[in-house]
């Protein structure tokens, strides 16, 4: 068992150890906390060079659970995500040899270097948490985290991802660049071995489960319910939207600020978390119409005129 007071101690922890890799990020560090504990998945996305598999690996590291990686390319296969069916003669029966994607936390690297049918093999993993191949249906281990990374200035050789792949993430994470101070803290720690070879465990994985569960206990009010309910209804009818916010993300918001809270050591979720974790949870689920893109618009600035415009009590 576990309560919401374990929770502040299980991430201070993770946030400490990963600090001894990652200089600065920690909004971005806690955000992918929040997507653990609420069971959801991650995109990290962002220019290439400012940490986003380092970050990634120090995370998976740090929880101490089974880790894999896949370095996505157009030649990767559904088959090479998922495993594959092989036959073994002596024993005269197909047997399945599961693939990277059953681990605790798989680091899909480079995801929009994939192509759109072994992009496909992950939507029922990260939906539904498992895996069907042959006609058989195979869990994948709890906890389970897909934290995907992408370069949003490459597009020689990428496929963008389809609306209902991202719609499986829970958020989408942005590094940005190091202040000088930081970059300054990074030579430093980089002047010997990389910090990462000496990394080890910091909280243990296996409770993970149990603090998910915990996590519902996070208090949400009745008007902010109303709230997250309004914020859909406008961000769905905006005349600017192609698609707006689906019912998943509205329970993505929801169970997210509840998950950043219990972070923070609190048992309530404020409207500030709300606001503070729309931008990450909203933005990549959001689809421009062609017309409103041609005049400048963007789905950031559309989502904070909306955030603007809709009170949080009635």
């Amino acid at each position: 068992m576990a309560s919401l007071s374990d929770i502040p101690p299980f991430a201070e922890a993770v946030r400490a150890n990963v600090a001894r890799v990652i200089v600065g990020k920690a909004e971005a560090l806690d955000l992918l906390l929040a997507a653990l504990l609420c069971g959801g998945h991650a995109l990290i996305e962002d220019v290439p060079g400012v940490g986003k598999t380092m970050l990634a690996r120090a995370l998976a590291v740090s929880l101490g659970v089974h880790f894999r990686r896949i370095q996505c390319t157009p030649d990767l296969l559904p088959n090479d995500v998922t495993g594959v069916s092989v036959y073994r003669q002596g024993e005269g029966r197909f047997v399945f040899q599961p693939g990277p994607i059953f681990s605790s936390v798989l680091l899909v690297d480079e995801i929009n270097r994939a192509t759109p049918r072994t992009q496909s093999a992950l939507l029922e993993a990260m939906g539904e948490g498992q895996v069907s191949v042959d006609g058989e249906t195979h869990p994948l281990p709890a906890p389970f985290l897909v934290l995907a990374t992408q370069n949003p200035v490459e597009f020689e050789g990428t496929f963008p991802l389809p609306e209902a792949q991202l719609d499986r993430f829970l958020l989408q994470v942005s590094m940005g660049y190091p202040t000088p101070e930081e970059e300054l803290r990074l030579l430093r720690a980089m002047e010997g071995a990389h910090p990462i070879a000496a990394l080890g465990a910091a909280a243990d994985g296996a409770r993970l489960p149990a603090l998910q569960r915990a996590v519902w206990a996070v208090h949400v009010e009745e008007s902010l319910r109303g709230y997250l309910v309004r914020l859909a209804a406008a961000l769905r009818a905006h005349p600017d939207l192609a698609l707006g916010m689906s019912p998943r993300a509205t329970l993505a918001l929801f169970r997210a600020a509840q998950a950043y809270a219990a972070i923070q050591g609190r048992d309530y979720v404020t409207p500030d978390d709300v606001k503070r974790l729309a931008g990450p949870v909203l933005r990549h689920r959001l689809l421009l119409r062609p017309e409103s893109a041609l005049r400048g618009r963007t789905a950031a600035a559309v989502l904070s005129s909306v955030l603007a415009e809709v009170e949080v009590a009635l």
